[in-house]
């Protein structure tokens, strides 16, 4: 089965943004279909918004890469949001809710500050939270 892989929007950011780098990566894989990138409207609106706000940005060539790589979209509701929201600043409660109801395998993230290291999180969507790179690794080493 091929793994589910929740990508936030500063991974999805970094990605549209670089030709390398393993969030870069990782879009590739899911274009590749080695992964299943799971993605909610949240988390693509948010990086629409900052790309939007670039000198030159790379919209065009991003929508059709993500669009290439076939994502699965999963929506938190209200409720799920508001649970979320008590483990985590509320600007992030949206993707947290929807990785836990995605049930992926893993949530990837560059937020250092509020997402990545935070165990009680990574029990709540009963999935690990890594940065690209780990789980760029990991997905290698299970092939």
């Amino acid at each position: 089965m091929t793994p589910r892989i929740f990508i936030d929007s500063s991974v999805l950011f970094s990605a549209a943004n670089s030709a390398t780098g393993h969030s870069r990566d990782l879009l590739v894989m899911g274009v590749n279909q080695e992964i299943t990138i799971v993605l909610s409207s949240y988390v693509l609106q948010e990086t629409i918004r900052n790309l939007a706000q670039l000198k030159q940005p790379p919209l065009l060539e991003f929508e059709e890469r993500l669009s290439n790589a076939k994502p699965e979209f999963v929506e938190a509701d209200r409720q799920a949001v508001l649970e979320a929201g008590s483990l985590i600043v509320f600007k992030d409660a949206p993707i947290i809710a929807a990785a836990k109801i995605a049930k992926v395998d893993m949530l990837v993230s560059l937020d250092r500050k509020h997402i990545l290291g935070k165990p009680k999180l990574e029990t709540y969507i009963h999935a690990p939270i890594l940065t690209p790179i780990e789980a760029f690794q990991r997905l290698k080493a299970a092939k």
